[in-house]
């Protein structure tokens, strides 16, 4: 299969786990807390869902050859959506995203390979496999935001890692806070498995990943490629130390300051 192929598939997948859980939501569920500390389990879900409202008009505008949505549109459908009720937030989320994810599933092998899309953020149109993967890792990283409230054994969906490790490196310089190196710059080899890979991660500033090993690193970090996710997502708590091997002049500690989260 081609990458968008086994993208939506992941996505499906991703998707239908977490509308089961959210379909048995009462309201007292909605309200709590989340893994997202500044959102509640409706907030979530409202973020997910709006944000599938605009990537549907995002392709549907492209297979109709038309502009994509404009800041206006997106500011409409967030206003809305923040003005809902939690259960409203709840009923559109699941709404709204499977009918993101049918409208992918939807598209044919020519649309899947060739169809462009335009994003106001990245200076070039995207092929639906980079669209699609886009919106496998925020899906999948909210997804952990609702489950690990609930269980915190929780972990991402097994089917979309090997997917967001392509993507793993696209946002540091955007998500990642190279303050808290306090100057000092260090390059860690980066081992991880399930599945195995080899990258080696820039700790200056700006942080960045080469997707190959490093030379002469100056330490090492091994943990499993799922483990690895959250860490630069800022999603991995104490609790997960055990999978993670670190040597070298940074701790565990400064590596959670530098990927605080988003």
């Amino acid at each position: 299969m081609s990458n968008a192929d086994t993208v939506i598939a992941a996505l499906r997948t991703s998707y239908d786990g977490l509308a089961d859980l959210v379909k048995k939501f009462d309201d007292d569920a909605l309200a709590g807390p989340s893994a997202a500390t500044e959102w509640d389990i409706a907030q979530v879900l409202s973020h997910l869902g709006s944000g599938a409202e605009i990537m549907y008009a995002t392709v549907q505008a492209a297979l109709d050859g038309k502009p994509g949505p404009d800041g206006d549109f997106n500011q409409s459908v967030w206003g809305r959506w923040n003005a809902a009720s939690r259960r409203e937030q709840a009923d559109g989320f699941l709404e709204q995203n499977e009918k993101l994810t049918a409208l992918f599933e939807s598209l044919d092998a020519g649309q899947r390979e060739n169809l462009r899309l335009d994003l106001s953020y990245v200076p070039e149109p995207v092929d639906v496999a980079t669209i699609s993967r886009g919106r496998l890792s925020e899906f999948s990283l909210h997804s952990w935001d609702v489950r690990s409230a609930i269980d915190p054994q929780a972990t991402l969906d097994p089917q979309a890692v090997p997917e967001l490790l392509q993507s793993s490196g696209d946002l540091l310089a955007w998500i990642t806070k190279p303050a808290a190196l306090n100057g000092q710059s260090t390059d860690l080899a980066v081992t991880t498995t399930e599945p195995a890979t080899e990258l080696t991660l820039h700790l200056t500033e700006p942080v960045s990943i080469d997707l190959a090993p490093a030379d002469k690193p100056d330490g090492t970090l091994s943990l499993p490629s799922e483990t690895w996710l959250r860490l630069v997502s800022g999603r991995l708590d104490p609790a997960g130390d055990s999978a993670v091997e670190l040597t070298g002049p940074v701790t565990l500690e400064t590596l959670r300051q530098v990927f605080p989260g988003y």
